[in-house]
């Protein structure tokens, strides 16, 4: 299992760079060499953040990403759910269907809280704790 897929670290690395410069632009050209990200993911990610309101752009010579909001309000777990969907430790599925033992399973509530507990964790996590 892996908790952060390909796309939610090269956001959080080139999030993590845009924070560092602060008000100035930062182009896609310039990100992808200070973040070791190859430049075509790079875009992709960038245009998903900027859909999703995490980074404005700006477009043309001199264009580039800002913020759209404080690097202290940008957290971990935000970028998880939009690169890799809602964190689920236990779907409680057996061949496609619901499991016939959801009710009285011994490990679902220990599942459960364990994944309370993580996202508790994530979403303490935000691009201005970890630059």
């Amino acid at each position: 299992m892996k908790l952060i897929s390909r796309d939610t670290d090269y956001a959080v690395r080139a999030l993590s760079r845009i924070a560092r410069n602060g008000n100035k632009i930062s182009s896609v050209s310039n990100l992808a060499k200070e973040t070791a990200v190859p430049r075509p993911f790079l875009r992709k990610i960038l245009q998903t953040l900027n859909k999703k309101g995490v980074v404005n752009s700006s477009k043309g010579r001199g264009g580039g990403f800002v913020l759209a909001r404080g690097a202290d309000k940008i957290y971990l777990v935000e970028l998880i759910n939009i690169f890799q969907g809602p964190i689920k430790l236990n779907q409680c599925l057996f061949k496609k269907k619901i499991c016939h033992e959801v009710a009285s399973c011994v490990l679902k509530s220990k599942m459960d809280a364990l994944e309370k507990n993580m996202i508790s964790e994530l979403k303490s996590i935000t691009i201005a704790v970890l630059i």
